[in-house]
């Protein structure tokens, strides 16, 4: 206990005691609020294929099929889906002012039974679409069997 006393004349004494009970509340909060939001930021994590940082295998090599060397790119603009597949070229305009997104997965689904051992595919979207777009744009993809997405940076061609 913190106590300062004046000097002469008989002055009061000051009691100077920090309360910590407020303190160790709040950061008890704060500690709690961190943790619970901690576990769900890795619960809203999308999983997109492998990562250009992940670790390689030493000794093992990918098996490569012929289908592995046919590009497939899906560009999304503000005009509808280009969909890029090695040197065809598919467009899926919009439809009623939305993006018709039941074709584009029968596309991809045409598209998948032509190479079936195709798993990767690119996606680019222009910066002026909602984020929303491409997230339904991927679950297409993923429906029609291309689990490994990319995101291809700088938007479409």
């Amino acid at each position: 206990m913190a106590q300062i006393e004046s000097g002469r004349g008989g002055g009061r004494s000051k009691n100077v005691d920090l309360n910590l009970i407020p303190f160790i509340d709040l950061m008890s909060v704060l500690i709690t609020f961190l943790l619970i939001t901690a576990v769900w930021t890795q619960v809203s994590m999308i999983q997109l294929g492998t990562s250009f940082y992940s670790k390689k295998v030493e000794g093992v090599e990918p098996i490569k099929t012929p289908d592995m060397d046919i590009s497939l790119r899906v560009d999304i603009k503000s005009s509808g889906y280009t969909i890029v597949f090695g040197q065809q070229y598919f467009s899926i305009p919009l439809k009623e002012k939305e993006f018709d997104t039941e074709r584009f997965f029968s596309e991809m689904e045409k598209i998948k039974k032509q190479v079936p051992n195709k798993q990767d595919a690119v996606v680019a979207i222009s910066n002026e679409l909602p984020y929303e777009i491409l997230i339904h744009s991927m679950d297409q993809l993923l429906r029609s069997g291309f689990p490994a997405i990319s995101i291809a940076a700088g938007g479409p061609k």
